[in-house]
């Protein structure tokens, strides 16, 4: 479907005809340079139109890894969403596809049959993932084999989370910074992932050998399975992939493969237009493009990863910024000499969870270099510096990049340096962290993901921004993959000139109440207030509601009444209302409770016929081993919890949710204790208690630890001879941290006392949404242990007891409601989201008509949705 949206301003005051300025591209170059002409004035002079292949506003690629992971919701990585372009008076066509430029009539053509009168053109087609030409990887029509992704947009980001829900084993084909991004993402999914890669060694356009071996331990150390120097042969399957077969013969199962072994310049509309195209489309220094003779074309321009400048090409975000401020300078006026003479490429980010900053070479390249390296892969700490007549050429940090802001102004402006090179790497007389960042050029690029400057963000502390979050949220800095936001808090720091606020909502429990935890909870306490509506009417600013606030309040009351409270259904989640996973498509998913992993005959029985009578779309074992029955009409929920007859699996909620155990004493023969029986008691116990975040445990017979309790968030561990010894704090999500040692313990009982000890504690000072792996730390095992196993503070006894009264009060939410809702709309169809054209004889509104209907972050294209009746 294509849209346009947005309008061109009003004509310019002095009288004069605007021009035309076209851009064919939104993607992040294309957008920036659009945003870099507007800051000059440039709505003055032309009337912007931008025409995008995609149905969507302008997005960051680079924070699609971070979707994939489940680390950010889209809406989080749009830079510009479509009310944007409206209210910057820039026109915006979405959905449509440039197919060719007819030169002589100044006319973009696309495949919608649309036609866009230009006079002045630039080109800014980004690049698409190469696909090498492996048998097997595409069917017969020339698509991808059913099961195979490129990793390049919103859509395939997408569509690759969806597959991963019904996929175990996937293989990545390359193992360059996007293909272990890739790989992890999958991994958060409970996906086992080999990675394949052609060179001898990972992210070799990055990486010397030394340092990626460094990188490929703390890889495998997650569990990514890395074959280097290795070419797939061919990929099998007959309809959908079923694996990889390497050329030294071995096969990989897959049911999922991620192709990201490079990309290719999108130049077939350059092309198409009788441009000049090399590996990219030919610009000069002021980017402007020629004609395939090689002649200079007028009011031709083009920026961003299709075009090869001096030839390069250039795959990093900084360039890219580059080029559209010097385009926006010449067009402008602002700048009409401003030329581009190439980048010099630095990158710092996190690979798949790994700090890495590398600028330059990676290693030395002449006999005279100084080459200083330094490694340590026990810990994944790898560094080297280059240098070369006395400059700066090339940094690898990998684990530790604390000396990554005097590297950079090295590198960029080249300082002088100590005459002790070791010092480059460690703090033995280079300048201090705040010298640096006060060295450190206004140009510098500091946020990689966004393309933030140090100047940027200067200038946002001047213009009223005092607190670290108020400069995060006006410049973006930070907010990508988050390996800058230490490099940001110092900047804000001194440009403060110690005048740096603190940003008091850091310390509140929700956005919408200004208290602390300890302060909410005692006010909660000393007025009686039981609802949600309660606390916003007696505590927020001016009574006012604040729905983001909701859920952590909902949780926080039923914390501090265990006794019950009175339940409002607009304060919980989707999913807490209905007591089931809302899915994609609108349908939800119903995970039984089985515990321990443990279950009959009968149940399984009774799960078949509950999965036929309701046309369940797909019936699969969890990582947590239960039975996710997915695909359940919303109108059906409570007939499948009766039909069922079992107890909620609480997959859903910010909760305790499973224990996940392995077979134990009586049948391993490695098994040290009967940790099946207590896996079964904790959940017993414990089931559906309202926790901070979501809450699993584990439990193992032998150090073995088959069911992974050292990454849980309670891991529970036989020893032998009755005794146990309890973790906590571990994860193996998007984060990765093995647990810390609580204490050990004699005897099943003590186990369950001190796991529901730790677990109240948690509940009464972890902040919402705080996982145990962030609560742990900030705490401190220590302190954790005088408090909860010594009893130094005299505080066990009342978790104990308020522990009790929840466990006392527990109901099971499947059955709280029966057959009869709480209100009529609580199991009212959930229909998803469904592209139909407007009724015209119907006005907007009207009942049973069909109304407009844009996504809450404004983002899609506007879609309709039929009014549920």
């Amino acid at each position: 479907m294509v849209t346009t949206l947005g309008s061109t301003s009003a004509p310019p005051a002095d009288g004069r005809e605007r021009r035309r300025l076209v851009v064919v591209g939104n993607g992040m170059a294309g957008a920036r340079f659009v945003e870099e002409v507007l800051e000059r004035g440039g709505g003055e002079s032309f009337d912007v139109t931008v025409i995008g292949a995609e149905p969507y506003g302008n997005y960051n690629r680079i924070m699609l890894s971070h979707v994939l992971a489940g680390d950010e919701d889209e809406e989080d990585v749009f830079l510009n969403a479509l009310p944007w372009y409206e209210e910057h008076g820039v026109a915006l066509r979405v959905g449509a596809r440039v197919t060719h430029v007819d030169r002589e009539a100044r006319t973009v053509h696309d495949d919608a049959g649309g036609s866009t009168p230009y006079d002045v053109l630039v080109i800014a087609t980004g690049s698409s993932p190469f696909f090498p030409p492996v048998p097997g990887l595409r069917d017969e029509d020339g698509g991808l084999l059913g099961g195979v992704f490129g990793f390049r947009t919103l859509d395939d980001t997408r569509a690759m989370v969806a597959e991963a829900q019904q996929q175990t084993r996937a293989v990545v084909v390359g193992g360059g910074l996007l293909g272990l991004e890739a790989a992890r993402g999958l991994q958060n999914h409970g996906v086992e992932v080999d990675v394949v890669e052609f060179a001898g060694h990972l992210m070799s356009q990055q990486l010397n050998p030394v340092a990626s071996s460094v990188l490929q331990r703390e890889l495998e150390e997650l569990g990514l399975r890395v074959h280097t120097g290795a070419r797939v042969a061919s990929v099998t399957g007959t309809g959908h992939v079923d694996g990889v077969v390497l050329a030294d013969g071995r096969r990989l199962e897959a049911g999922l493969v991620v192709v990201a072994a490079g990309i290719r310049a999108n130049v077939d509309v350059a092309q198409a237009s009788g441009l000049l195209v090399e590996r990219g489309i030919v610009v000069d220094d002021r980017m402007a493009c020629s004609d395939e003779d090689g002649q200079a074309l007028p009011d031709v321009y083009a920026v961003g990863e299709c075009v090869q400048h001096r030839g390069q090409t250039y795959g990093l975000v900084a360039p890219l910024w580059e080029q559209a401020g010097v385009l926006a300078d010449h067009l402008t006026g602002a700048d009409p000499g401003a030329e581009y003479h190439g980048s010099r490429t630095t990158t710092k980010l996190k690979v798949a969870g790994v700090d890495l900053a590398a600028m330059g070479v990676s290693s030395a390249e002449r006999s005279d270099d100084e080459f200083v390296e330094f490694s340590e892969p026990r810990r994944g700490v790898y560094k080297n510096v280059v240098i070369r007549d006395g400059h700066l050429i090339g940094a690898t940090l990998l684990g530790d990049v604390a000396k990554t802001s005097f590297l950079l102004q090295a590198f960029t402006q080249g300082s002088p340096l100590p005459e002790e090179r070791i010092s480059l790497l460690f703090d033995m007389g280079t300048p201090s962290t705040e010298v640096s960042v006060a060295e450190l050029a206004d140009d510098a690029q500091v946020c990689n993901c966004n393309g933030v400057s140090k100047g940027t963000i200067v200038e946002a502390v001047r213009n009223g921004c005092t607190s670290l979050k108020s400069v995060m949220d006006a410049t973006r800095a930070g907010k990508g993959c988050g390996s800058c936001k230490t490099l940001v808090g110092q900047i804000t720091e001194w440009a403060a000139g110690g005048a740096l606020a603190v940003d008091e909502s850091a310390n509140w429990y929700v956005p919408g109440i200004p208290m602390s935890k300890p302060d909410l909870v005692a006010a909660i306490r000393a007025r009686g207030l039981k609802s949600v509506s309660a606390v916003f009417r007696e505590l927020a600013p001016g009574g006012a509601e604040d729905a983001k606030s909701k859920m952590g309040l909902t949780s926080l009351l039923r914390t501090v009444w265990p006794e019950g409270i009175e339940e409002e259904l607009d304060s919980r989640f989707i999913n807490d209302r209905v007591h089931a996973n809302i899915q994609r498509d609108g349908t939800f998913s119903v995970v039984p409770q089985m515990k321990g992993g443990v279950t009959t005959p009968e149940q399984l029985r009774t799960i078949a016929d509950v999965a036929d009578k309701y046309d369940v779309g797909l019936v699969k074992v969890t990582g947590g081993q239960r039975i996710d029955l997915l695909g359940v009409k919303k109108e059906d929920l409570p007939k499948v919890w009766k039909d069922l007859g079992m107890p909620s699996g609480f997959a859903y909620g910010k909760s305790f949710r499973t224990v996940k155990t392995c077979v134990g004493r009586d049948y391993c023969r490695f098994g040290l204790d009967d940790s099946t029986q207590l896996g079964i008691d904790l959940e017993t116990r414990f089931q559906g208690i309202e926790t901070p975040a979501k809450f699993k445990l584990g439990v193992v017979g032998c150090p073995r630890n088959c069911a992974e309790a050292y990454v849980k968030d309670v891991g529970v561990i036989a020893i032998g001879d009755g005794r146990w010894e309890v973790h906590v704090g571990g994860a193996a999500g998007a984060n990765v941290r093995k647990a810390d040692l609580l204490a050990t313990v004699t005897g099943a009982d003590a186990v369950i006392t001190l796991t529901g000890r730790f677990m109240q504690f948690y509940r009464e000072w972890g902040n919402w949404l705080e996982r145990t792996y962030e609560f742990v730390p900030r705490m401190g095992i220590e302190r954790l242990r005088a408090v909860l196993v010594d009893d130094s503070d005299g505080l066990a006894a009342g978790l104990d007891e308020r522990m009790k009264a929840t466990v006392d009060n527990y109901r099971d939410p499947w059955h709280e409601e029966g057959e009869h809702p709480a209100t009529p709309g609580q199991f009212r169809t959930s229909l998803p989201l469904v592209d139909l054209p407007l009724v015209p004889d119907r006005p907007a509104g009207h009942p049973g008509g069909l109304v407009p209907h844009v996504n809450s972050n404004s983002n899609a294209v506007p879609k309709t949705t039929e009014v549920a009746r």
